[in-house]
């Protein structure tokens, strides 16, 4: 009879599984051992004579078991449900404990889930994260928008243009705004790169690169095209924050608003230069949650012109925002959750200053108050004519008007913002969301006094027949209104879906036009209009949106503008 070495391992192992398990325990079963041995004869699994040796040494090792027993029944009287555990060595003890060991540090090893000392230690405290952003942009001009619109911003950005030229071939170098014509399918990207640096339980470190057209601060799209050319990329964020407690934390450098807002007054890409503090405490008694924001953020560092007389840098002329802010969030009930703030914002020393007598000589000559045009303009806030200009010459072919523009209005802003979110239609999300803001600075008649009379309103004027100066088209107050509905109004899960609608209403002094959303009637202030839009999570970290906006002037000549946004995000 062949022997088949791996049945009578089987059989062997099986053997003695039977007869060593109950010898832990108590007696073995000599019949269940003799039959099961028998069986295996008869399947020709083990030999007649191989199963006489393991009976025999079966009924060997039974005996010694029940003498093991009867002797340790001396010692300790076993009762119902004891379990004897055989004694092991510490020296064996120790042993398995290292082979348990190394065998799972190979593991660790292998799988690179547990290699101490592979990383340094600040590799744990550093987060990266990102988005990319693609979007097709048709911006759609309404031909009977007036051709007359002066831009503002590249005026002072190329500025000082001459307004005045009697003797030059090439006339006036006023530019204007592109009113009428269209500019479909315009391909955008947006990406931007961010490093966080936990340096303990209290401090932390951060700084974002992002894409840009320029320096905007509020755009960081870049148009594509350019030739294929490379595209600019900007540092976006740099900041410090501390959080001294649990409810406060402090924030430096340059870093995302810390207010509760909406585009209408601040663009979503909008980071501030500064310090700020938010606070958020909730109550312990109550749903309620109280938060507030404190800011005073740098505008521009700007000095007077030389001083020929004391040959020293003249004195500086700094611009700061100033902000405060109280909000309060209530969480009703399951379905129903109410939010809303009040924040001031007090803009210091950026109206512009109408110069004292100067004379001209040559574009590159100064004026006192050049230093007061802002840094930063859209478009839609009043601006006046800056110096005070005298001629050196009696023959008004020789006569040059180099100007720039200043902002003829304070501004010293409340800012009010109010949202309910509620559960409506078997569990769909709705948001309405309301934002008023009032420049509590604006005064048409101070406006002029600044502007040193009606004559040097460059914008927002009104006029009679003859073309004089009669006053000033404009106020201080801006609202929009929005609803959102959708599965989720984060768009956080892959098949979440949102669809909003809205409207802006936005008169030219009600803020400054340089900080909103740069969308919206491509930018800035005198506007009011509708928006209409939905997204879709295409997967968790990868959405899709589509808006429309359709708007026109406030005051002044007609300017009406269509934006058709497609953009696909992701986020990592």
């Amino acid at each position: 009879m062949k022997s088949h070495p791996t049945r009578l391992a089987c059989a062997v192992a099986l053997a003695l599984t039977c007869t060593a398990g109950p010898v832990l325990a108590q007696a073995p079963s000599q019949n269940a051992t003799v039959n099961l041995i028998r069986l295996l004869v008869q399947q020709g699994v083990l030999p007649q004579a191989q199963a006489d040796a393991l009976v025999a040494q079966a009924e060997a090792e039974a005996a010694q078991a029940r003498k093991a027993d009867i002797g340790a029944a001396g010692a300790a009287q076993a009762q119902p449900g004891d379990v004897r555990v055989t004694y092991i060595p510490e020296t064996v003890r120790e042993q398995i404990r290292e082979e348990v060991k190394n065998e799972v540090m190979s593991q660790a090893k292998a799988e690179n889930w547990a290699q101490p000392n592979t990383f340094p230690d600040w590799v744990s405290r550093i987060t990266v994260e990102g988005d990319v952003r693609v979007r097709n942009e048709s911006r759609l001009m309404d031909g009977a928008n007036s051709n007359e619109l002066i831009n503002f911003a590249k005026w002072n950005d190329s500025g000082p243009v001459p307004t005045v030229v009697e003797n030059k071939p090439y006339g006036l170098k006023i530019p204007y705004l592109n009113s009428r014509q269209d500019r479909r399918n315009l391909w955008r990207v947006r990406a931007r790169l961010g490093v966080k640096a936990t340096l303990s339980d209290r401090w932390e470190a951060g700084i974002r690169l992002a894409t840009g057209s320029d320096d905007s601060p509020v755009s960081t799209s870049d148009t594509l095209g350019n030739g294929m050319g490379k595209k600019h990329l900007w540092l976006d964020q740099a900041y410090l924050s501390y959080r001294p407690t649990d409810w406060a934390t402090v924030v430096a450098g340059r870093a995302s608003s810390p207010f509760d807002s909406t585009d209408l007054l601040w663009s979503s890409d909008l980071n501030v230069d500064g310090i700020s503090a938010a606070f958020k405490h909730a109550l312990s008694d109550r749903p309620v949650t109280l938060f507030g924001n404190l800011g005073a953020y740098a505008l521009e560092y700007a000095n007077t012109p030389w001083d020929r007389n004391s040959l020293s840098e003249g004195s500086s002329e700094n611009k700061w925002l100033l902000g405060a802010q109280i909000g309060a969030e209530w969480k009703i009930n399951e379905r129903n959750n109410l939010r809303g703030s009040l924040a001031y914002y007090h803009f210091d020393n950026i109206a512009g200053q109408r110069s004292s007598a100067c004379t001209l000589y040559a574009s590159s000559d100064v004026c006192d108050t050049d230093w007061s045009r802002p840094a930063f303009m859209q478009k839609g806030n009043t601006v006046f004519l800056l110096r005070d200009i005298h001629q050196w010459s009696a023959d008004p072919k020789n006569w040059n008007e180099w100007q720039y523009v200043g902002l003829a209005s304070k501004f010293n802003l409340l800012d009010v913002n109010m949202r309910w979110d509620t559960q409506v239609m078997n569990g769909l999300n709705l948001r309405l969301a309301g934002n008023y803001v009032r420049n509590l600075a604006y005064d048409s008649n101070k406006m002029v006094d600044r502007a040193g009379g009606l004559y040097n309103i460059a914008s927002n004027g009104t006029y009679d027949a003859s073309g004089n100066p009669t006053g000033i088209e404009s106020g201080g107050n801006a609202w929009m209104v929005q609803a959102t509905l959708g599965s989720s109004l984060g768009l956080k899960d892959k098949g979440d879906w949102l669809a909003f609608a809205g409207y802006k209403y936005i008169e030219p002094d009600a803020m400054p036009d340089g900080y909103n959303d740069s969308s919206f009637h491509l930018g800035g202030t005198n506007a009011r209009g509708y928006f209409v839009g939905a997204g879709y999570a295409f997967e968790k970290n990868v959405t899709g949106h589509l808006r429309w906006s359709s708007s026109k002037e406030v005051y002044g000549a007609p300017l009406s503008i269509d934006i058709i946004q497609l953009e696909l995000n992701a986020r990592f």
